[in-house]
């Protein structure tokens, strides 16, 4: 049975890629020091060929046994989160890459980085391919963030490079679904939360900028064809169907049969204008594309709401 540790697994995309993994027969190690993940998430993988290790992938990793895949999926991932703890973000892009990275050349395991669309930053290129370097400050809030990712993509490479480990790189575009935290401030939890109480559902600027929003299952499954591939530099995994932030507001609002209105507020600083994945890469690759279409998504994250707010 091959053996996988998933960094960061009590997350929302971590718990997901967790269960994944097991139904598919590996035996899995948990890995989260709970800074922004949940118990609550696994709880249900209790029981099975999965073992939760608390700890902060910062400092140095030690597993016993054999390791066959890592997956370093550990950081804080949401603006409300690295702009509250940029420090601990810079350290486990940095420090946590290093630690995993080490601990896959000792146990020789595939390694697979959760990079991110962020490393493209605010993009002048539009969709984004993966041969695009970006244009992000960093210096901005932002930049803990992003610098931490980039930095992360540097150090797996030069660890492919120089020391010949298997590493997978995955640049993350927006994702949604079940077990996002309600208190996310990303997107889709923020006007599913509002909606659902019929509170103002509040966007940024004018609501132009757009997102591209891909259902958690089908990420998962991009991930793992990933995994599996021989593809050593960096693949977008994402849906390339592009929508405006109203638009998506007016979706939920109209989803949920809420009384609430839309309210704007300043812009933040370095808020990226545009988001949208170029995933030729990852269909003749991987032989890969999303599936699931977003009504049907939000429908099954909608669900998730209504019970965790008990609504």
């Amino acid at each position: 049975m091959p053996r996988a540790l998933v960094t960061g697994a009590a997350g929302f995309l971590g718990s997901h890629l967790c269960e994944y993994l097991l139904e598919r027969g590996v035996s899995v190690v948990g890995m989260d020091n709970l800074l922004t993940g949940d118990v609550a998430n696994i709880e249900h993988l209790m029981g099975r060929d999965f073992v939760f290790v608390k700890h902060n992938v910062s400092n140095y990793i030690h597993v016993s046994g054999p390791v066959d895949m890592i997956f370093h999926f550990a950081s804080p991932a949401s603006p409300i989160d690295y702009l509250k703890l940029p420090i601990q973000t810079l350290k486990v892009g940095s420090l946590g890459t290093f630690h995993t990275l080490g601990l896959a050349k000792a146990k020789n395991a595939r390694f697979l980085l959760a990079s991110t669309s962020e490393v493209y930053g605010d993009p002048l290129v539009h969709p984004q391919r993966e041969d695009y370097w970006g244009n992000v400050n960093p210096v901005g809030p932002r930049g803990v963030y992003d610098e931490a990712k980039r930095f992360a993509e540097a150090v797996t490479m030069a660890y492919h490079r120089t020391h010949a480990v298997q590493t997978r790189i995955v640049r993350i575009f927006n994702t949604f679904g079940p077990r996002m935290r309600v208190e996310d401030g990303r997107a889709i939890p923020a006007f599913l939360s509002q909606a659902l109480r019929n509170e103002d559902v509040t966007i940024f600027g004018d609501g132009s900028q757009t997102r591209s929003l891909c259902y958690v299952s089908d990420l998962v499954e991009g991930i793992f064809r990933l995994m599996q591939s021989e593809v050593s530099d960096p693949v977008n995994i994402g849906n390339p169907h592009e929508m405006t932030i109203r638009q998506l507001a007016e979706a939920i609002i109209q989803l949920v049969g809420s009384k609430s209105r839309i309210v704007a507020r300043p812009l933040p600083v370095d808020d990226p204008k545009v988001r949208q994945p170029d995933i030729t890469r990852a269909r003749t690759l991987l032989g890969w594309e999303p599936k699931v279409p977003l009504a049907e998504g939000l429908a099954s994250t909608l669900a998730y709401f209504r019970k965790k707010l008990g609504i």
